[in-house]
C-alpha cells in the first residue's frame, strides 16, 4: 500500500544496533512524510579493534535526523549500558533534544555531560520506574525489565496508528539481585490492547533455553569465593552492577573486604548508591591500605575482563598496577563472557596471570559464575506469547541474529517479519510493513578525542603504515638544485636479516632516491613538490622489489 504524500505514517528507522551488536540508536517518526516527528530511543557507542588502530571509541553517524534536529521531541534512553549511551556527550551538540532517563541513568548521564564539557547546557528529564512521557504523537510507558544493569526499561510507544513494544536490553529473570522483576502484567496488557510492532533484542537467539538467574550466579560465587585462599581478584563488567553486588556479597559471606579497583568500578559504584542499592554492605577498602590486609581476608573486584590494555586487571597481570600485586596462591575469577573479538586480548591477559602464578576460574571450568543478560529462545518465545505483536522487527544483532531472529517469530506465528539493516527506513502503518527508503547510516570515530569520518585520510594511513611500515627520506638541495646532504633514508617496521643488513637496504633507498632526482629537469629541481613526488615514489617502488611491501614514503626537501 502506497502511502498518501500527506498521510500520517509510523515509521522506524535504526541508525545503529541492527547488523550488529552495540551501537544502539533507533529513531521512530510520525506524521506525513514531509512533516514527520521523531523520537530517538538510545544513543550509544561500539568500541574499536584491530582494524582501527589508534581508535578505541566508534559513534554513529547521525547525519540523516542532524538535517531534521529541529523535528526531534526527545532523546530516550531505555538504560546505562555504553552501547545505549555512550555517544549521547559526543552527539547532542549536533541532535540537541532533550533527554529523558530513569535516575540511575541520568546520574551516569550527567557525570558523561560533565566530561564532555555540557554540564548545565542539556534538558535531562528524570523519569520514575514505570513512569509516562509524552511527545507529541508518541505516548510513551517505561515497563520494567531485568537485564544486567540497574533499571532497564522496555518501552511502549502508542500513536495514532498503533502501539510499539520496544524491549531495548533485557531477560527473564525470575529471581533478580536487584530491582524488580520483568513486568509480565503489563506487557500482558498491553497484547490485550494489541500491539501492532515489536521491535525486540536478538543477541542470543541461536542460544536454546533460558539465559539464567543472577540469584544463582550468586551462590556459585560464593561457593567458588569460599574455597580459595590467598588474594582473590574478581573480573567482570563494571556496568554488571548486579553482578558487582553479587560479588560484594559473595565476599562478605566468605569472611572477605573489598577493594574496587579501576575507575569505572568506582564510578558505578557511585551510581547505584545514589538510587539506593549496595544497602548493608561495608565500606570498600582503599587500594592504598588493601594491600596490608591478610591474603585471605582481601577480594579485588576489578575492572578488564575483556583485556583492555590500560583496564586494571592488565595492569595487575603486567606486574605495573602501583598497588595491587598477585603471584602464586592467589586467585582470579573471571565472571563474564567473552565478547566476540576481544578472544586475543583475553588470552594473552590470562597467560600473563597464570605466568605469575595466579590460579584462573572462568565460566568454561566453572559454570554458574557468569549469566547472560539477554534473551535465549525460551524468552523470546513467552515475549512474544505475551505481547503478540503484528510485526516482528530483530534488532541487537549481526546479521545472521537478525534473519535467525525473524525466522523464529514466523515460527512463533507473527504475521509480519522484517529484519532491517542500519538505514533501512520501516513503515510499520499504514498498510504491511515494509522498508521504503534508505538512509545514510555510517559510522563517526573518536580518533585522539576528535570525531572524523569512517574513511578518514588518517586512519587510512595509519591502518597502511601498520601493515606495511614507514620509510621518511630526507635531502638538502643547494639554490641550483644539486645535493649537498643526503639523501638519508630511515625505516620503521621494515624486516632485515644477515644476508641483506638494514643499513645496506637503505643505502641502497637512497641510491634509488638520487637517481631519482637526476632525472629531473632543472625546472622540475626548482620545485619541492616534484622533488618529493618523485623520490618517494622510486623508494616505494624499491621498497616493493626488496620486501614485497609499499610502506608509508615521506619525503622532506631543505633547500639553503
Amino acid at each position: 500500500m502506497a502511502a498518501h504524500k500527506d498521510q500520517d505514517e509510523l515509521v522506524f528507522l535504526p541508525l545503529g544496533g541492527s547488523n550488529e551488536i552495540g551501537m544502539n540508536f533507533n529513531l521512530y517518526g510520525f506524521g506525513p512524510p514531509h512533516a514527520r516527528k521523531w523520537i530517538i530511543v538510545d544513543l550509544g557507542v561500539t568500541f574499536g579493534d584491530l582494524t582501527t588502530p589508534g581508535v578505541d571509541l566508534i559513534l554513529p553517524d547521525p547525519e540523516f535526523i542532524e538535517e531534521h534536529a529541529d523535528d526531534i521531541l526527545g532523546i530516550v534512553l531505555t538504560h546505562a549500558h555504553e552501547d545505549h549511551i555512550g555517544a549521547v556527550a559526543w552527539l547532542w551538540p549536533r541532535l540537541r533534544a532533550p533527554l529523558y532517563a530513569t535516575p540511575f541513568t541520568a546520574f551516569l548521564l550527567r557525570e558523561k555531560l560533565r566530561e564532555g564539557g555540557l554540564e548545565g547546557q542539556v534538558e535531562i528529564n528524570v523519569v520514575p520506574l514505570g513512569g509516562r512521557v509524552t511527545l507529541g504523537p508518541f505516548e510513551i510507558d517505561l515497563i520494567t525489565l531485568t537485564h544486567s544493569i540497574p533499571e532497564p526499561n522496555g518501552l511502549s510507544i502508542r500513536t495514532p496508528l498503533g502501539t510499539v513494544l520496544h524491549t531495548g536490553d533485557w531477560k527473564i529473570d525470575p529471581d533478580p539481585v536487584l530491582g524488580e522483576a520483568t513486568d509480565e502484567t503489563f506487557i500482558r496488557q498491553l497484547g490485550d490492547e494489541g500491539v501492532l510492532a515489536m521491535v525486540c533484542d536478538s543477541t542470543n537467539v541461536f542460544v536454546e533455553g533460558e539465559s539464567g538467574s543472577e540469584a544463582d550466579v550468586r551462590d556459585a560465587l560464593a561457593r567458588l569465593i569460599g574455597e580459595l585462599k590467598g588474594k582473590v581478584a574478581v573480573a567482570c563488567f563494571a556496568s554488571n552492577v548486579a553482578r558487582m553486588d553479587s560479588v560484594i556479597r559473595a565476599a562478605e559471606a566468605n569472611g572477605r573486604r573489598v577493594c574496587l579497583v579501576g575507575r569505572s568500578m568506582h564510578r558505578m559504584a557511585a551510581a547505584a548508591r545514589s538510587v539506593g542499592l549496595f544497602k548493608g554492605l561495608k565500606d570498600f577498602v582503599n587500594e592504598s591500605e588493601a594491600g596490608y590486609f591478610p591474603a585471605d581476608s582481601i577480594l579485588y573486584l576489578c575492572t578488564g575482563s575483556q583485556g583492555e590494555a590500560r583496564a586494571a586487571l592488565s595492569r595487575i597481570s603486567e606486574g605495573t598496577h602501583p598497588h595491587v600485586n598477585l603471584g602464586k596462591g592467589d586467585s582470579c575469577v573471571f565472571s563474564s563472557r567473552v565478547i566476540p573479538g576481544n578472544e586475543i586480548a583475553i588470552r594473552n591477559l590470562q597467560n600473563r596471570m597464570a605466568d605469575r602464578g595466579v590460579r584462573l576460574y572462568t565460566d568454561n571450568d566453572h559454570p554458574g559464575i557468569h549469566v547472560s543478560g539477554h534473551p535465549c529462545r525460551d524468552e523470546l518465545a513467552r515475549m512474544y506469547a505475551w505481547a503478540r505483536p503484528q510485526i516482528a522487527i530483530p534488532t541487537h544483532g549481526e546479521r545472521r541474529h537478525l534473519l535467525e531472529h525473524a525466522a523464529f517469530a514466523r515460527d512463533l506465528q507473527v504475521p509480519q517479519t522484517v529484519a532491517p539493516r542500519n538505514g533501512d527506513m520501516v513503515r510499520l502503518a499504514p498498510g504491511r510493513a515494509e522498508i521504503i527508503d534508505e538512509t545514510p547510516a555510517g559510522r563517526l570515530y573518536v580518533d585522539a578525542n576528535v570525531v572524523v569520518s569512517e574513511n578518514g585520510e588518517a586512519l587510512r594511513e595509519r591502518r597502511h603504515a601498520a601493515h606495511n611500515g614507514v620509510v621518511t627520506v630526507a635531502v638538502v638541495l643547494d639554490s641550483r638544485g644539486k645535493i649537498t646532504s643526503g639523501p638519508q633514508v630511515r625505516a620503521i617496521g621494515m624486516p632485515t636479516d644477515d644476508d641483506y643488513p638494514l643499513d645496506e637496504a637503505l643505502d641502497d633507498l637512497a641510491e634509488e632516491a638520487e637517481r631519482a632526482l637526476s632525472r629531473l629537469s632543472g625546472a622540475d629541481r626548482d620545485l619541492d613538490q616534484a622533488v618529493e613526488t618523485a623520490m618517494s615514489r622510486a623508494v616505494k617502488k624499491a621498497c616493493q622489489r626488496v620486501w614485497g611491501r609499499r610502506p608509508v614514503v615521506e619525503t622532506t626537501v631543505l633547500r639553503l
